[in-house]
């Protein structure tokens, strides 16, 4: 079990990446690059390139925070509603700009921006236009019935909208007259599709398309689509999808809604021309939609479609193939393994059926399979190309990555309760797994595992008398531990024979791993300890205390001479297995850090909690420690600059190193020099030669020096000149006049010991020449 490979401790982890619940639900808009999606409090910004949230525009997304009903944008502003009834203006750097009330008798449900006006409906029933420069409502429209959730301009000078009960109505911009009436949906209007200035396409859950010519009330065309649609948008002119090219004298939209599939319509002839097949998303259970939105990015031909789990998914409009996929809402994290021979790629499971395989860009590819949700992952290190999962459906799976994508190659259905922990033997040819019905269980691993091969179990043994939360095996493949709501961990053989009971956890065992390079088992428990155990005498070797709630993942790193802890406290701590102390602890996390999974080089660790906040960490000793050799070398070339600059005499440019360096007694005994020498007018020469932010430095320097008697001539004489250049206007401080304020009170105070000084001296003068005639004679 011993292995020769150089140690080397790590001291310090920094995240290298969060990435969270970026889409909770609600609007979605694409500009550029850029998706904007809603969270409750905030809009955040993802990159389409690399898939990261780079700017959220918005409060924290807290109890106390002001929630967000629905937002609107054209790239460079933004202008959201909110529960406490106030529309906010924000800029593009995210600053909020503007804050006024939206006078709506309940919450806005559209919002749509043109230019300098914007229009919003409510659930009210009324549609109001507000000029964005002054804040002002300048029309408010009604007839509509209901929540009005469909309002846009139209370029003819003009507005449109709709509510529950079907009519499309619409107004004069400038006037707010009423215009034409729309009327030839059965059921609540989803989407209203500007497509040209003299047409219009609507649809609705009545299940059907229909193509109006803007001012007249009659339908064009009525397409019959048989489900709800909930969106449609406008395709260009020129267009491939596969087997259709497109007719530029056509009008042509693509449609989504309640089966989940993308469906593109020549409007003008009324025809469908193109279903989409294989779809990534399935119609929702209990009656939900499927596809929410749909968004068209014209310069990429890109269609993004926004199903109702919270997922994004990026299409090629002419292959229709998956380009990306983003998963907006993971709500709780139970396990992460990395994946592939460079852990290229990362799997985790959520409070879902499906497991998500992300890449490094966070594309992700559902795993679907488990008809329950997915509660353990294990890779092989043999070949990290497979992959088991263990779910509550009493199932396990094995899953094979295959040119780009991973497939489902084994199933096993033994276990009589949710499956909580699995593991690969070393050899590949066998893994274990341990389940709630208190069972540890030995398969046998296909030799050419196909599509859903059942999996063999040679091997049950009834382990403990509880549930059984982790299964690990040691690194030359003969022992087999589990750890076990029954407040024990055990030892077991290949063979399932049992070797011993590790007892001293007060509270159920969480989880169990072995040392790479001794004969040691690590346990964590529910007691807020970690215990390491000596496998030949099974006794406890050592207990590590520093989580103050239940301790919920472990690990060996650094050769095994260094243990990771992941807790309930949502900290992650790292502890020397040598000293037994606490070296570091690093908190990102808002609550339980279920899951936990290092690197196979150790350079990376990556976490997963119940706040639904995937953490990367990284391994930056080596790059603090080579910081701080570079940072001392550098303070070192300054000191002897500085010790240069005071051996020449050159008290100015010593005078500006120090404040640099930040060395408060430096400059003191340099003040003192420039005054010993008599050269007030020298120091005030040299105070104007310094920059403003060195000025500042001066000025605390100043007011420090200014509260002992000792220095206080030299700090007079640096906030006489300070002073003095911040009634000229050369000197602007920034935050200082606190400092300023506390200076004054020790100033008083020098001042009257200066002047009683003077007064004892001018006594003394007197009294001496009073005794002048006295001592002559």
């Amino acid at each position: 079990m011993f292995s020769n490979k150089p140690c080397f401790f790590v001291y310090r982890f920094e995240v290298e990446s969060k990435h969270g619940a970026f889409y909770t639900g609600g609007n979605v808009e694409w500009h550029k690059d850029t998706l904007y999606c809603q969270t409750a409090s905030s809009v955040s910004l993802l990159n389409t390139q690399d898939g990261t949230v780079s700017q959220t525009i918005g409060e924290d997304n807290t109890e106390d925070s002001d929630h967000i009903h629905t937002f609107t944008t054209d790239g460079e502003r933004l202008v959201s509603s909110h529960k406490s009834g106030l529309l906010k203006l924000w800029n593009a750097k995210g600053e909020l700009v503007k804050v006024w009330k939206c006078i709506h008798k309940g919450p806005i449900a559209r919002l749509t921006l043109n230019h300098q006006l914007l229009a919003s409906g409510g659930s009210d029933g009324v549609v109001r236009v507000w000029n964005l420069e002054h804040q002002t409502c300048v029309l408010s429209l009604k007839g509509c019935q209901g929540v009005v959730n469909v309002v846009e301009f139209h370029p003819e000078n003009a507005i449109l909208a709709s509510g529950d009960d079907g009519r499309v109505l619409s107004w004069d911009a400038t006037k707010g007259t009423s215009l034409t009436t729309y009327n030839a949906h059965f059921s609540k209007v989803t989407a209203l599709l500007l497509v040209n200035e003299k047409h219009l396409v609507t649809s609705g859950r009545d299940k059907v398309v229909i193509l109006w010519e803007f001012g007249h009330g009659k339908p064009l065309r009525t397409i019959p689509v048989y489900e709800n649609v909930e969106v449609v948008v406008k395709l260009p002119e020129k267009f491939k999808v596969p087997g259709f090219k497109s007719d530029p004298e056509c009008i042509y939209v693509a449609s989504a809604g309640e089966r989940g599939l993308v469906r593109v319509w020549d409007v003008t002839n009324a025809k469908e021309v193109y279903v989409q097949e294989n779809s990534l998303v399935t119609k929702a259970e209990e009656g939900g939609l499927a596809i929410t939105k749909l968004l068209f990015q014209q310069e990429s031909k890109t269609l993004a479609v926004v199903t109702a789990d919270h997922n994004i998914i990026l299409h090629n409009l002419k292959s229709f193939v998956c380009l990306k996929q983003f998963v907006g809402f993971s709500d709780e994290i139970l396990d992460v393994a990395f994946v592939r021979k460079d852990s290229s790629h990362l799997a985790v499971a959520t409070n879902s059926l499906d497991i998500k395989l992300y890449d490094s860009t966070m594309n992700c590819q559902l795993l679907k399979g488990h008809t329950d949700i997915v509660l353990c992952l294990s890779t092989s290190t043999a070949n990290p190309d497979l992959m088991l999962s263990g779910s509550k459906d009493n199932k396990i799976r094995l899953w094979l990555f295959n040119g780009s994508s991973m497939s489902c190659v084994g199933v096993g259905h033994s276990h009589t309760a949710s499956v909580g922990s699995v593991a690969f033997h070393n050899a590949t040819s066998c893994f274990f797994s341990a389940s709630q019905d208190t069972c540890l269980k030995l398969w046998e691993t296909p030799t050419n595992p196909e599509s859903d091969t059942i999996l063999t179990c040679t091997s049950t043994e009834v382990a403990h008398h509880k549930d059984i939360n982790c299964v690990s095996v040691s690194p030359n493949g003969k022992i087999i531990a589990t750890a076990s709501q029954d407040k024990t961990a055990k030892l077991w053989t290949e063979a399932l024979t049992l070797v011993g009971t590790l007892k001293g956890h007060k509270r159920g065992v969480w989880s169990v791993a072995f040392s790479p390079v001794d004969q040691v088992v690590l346990t964590s428990s529910a007691d807020c300890t970690v215990k390491l155990w000596s496998v030949s005498d099974l006794h406890c070797l050592k207990t590590l205390e520093g989580h103050e709630s239940s301790v919920l993942q472990v690990a060996f790193i650094s050769n095994g001479m260094q243990i990771v802890s992941a807790g309930a406290d949502g900290l992650l701590k790292l502890f020397s297995v040598k000293t037994s102390e606490c070296v570091g602890t690093f908190e990102t996390h808002e609550g339980r850090i279920w899951a936990m999974a290092v690197r196979k080089d150790e350079t990376e660790i990556v976490t997963g909690g119940s706040d639904s906040l995937l953490v990367k960490w990284k391994d930056v000793t080596e790059e603090r420690k080579l910081q701080r050799l570079k940072e001392q070398e550098e303070e070192t070339i300054q000191q002897q600059k500085l010790a240069n600059y005071l051996q020449n005499d050159e008290l100015v440019k010593a005078l500006k190193l120090a404040l640099r360096l930040d060395r408060p007694l430096q400059v003191l005994k340099i003040v003192q020099g420039i005054v010993r020498k008599g050269d007030t007018t020298g120091l005030s020469d040299a105070v104007k030669e310094l920059r403003n932010d060195q000025k500042e430095s001066l000025l605390k320097c100043a007011t420090d020096w200014n509260t002992n008697s000792r220095n206080c001539h030299s700090a007079q004489l640096v906030l006489n000149i300070l002073i003095g250049e911040l009634q000229t206007g050369e000197f602007r401080p920034v935050g200082l006049s606190g400092a300023l304020e506390g200076a004054l009170p020790y100033t008083e105070r020098h001042f009257k010991r200066l002047t009683q000084l003077l007064q004892d001296l001018h006594f003394l003068s007197y009294t001496i020449n009073c005794m002048q005639p006295h001592i002559k004679t």
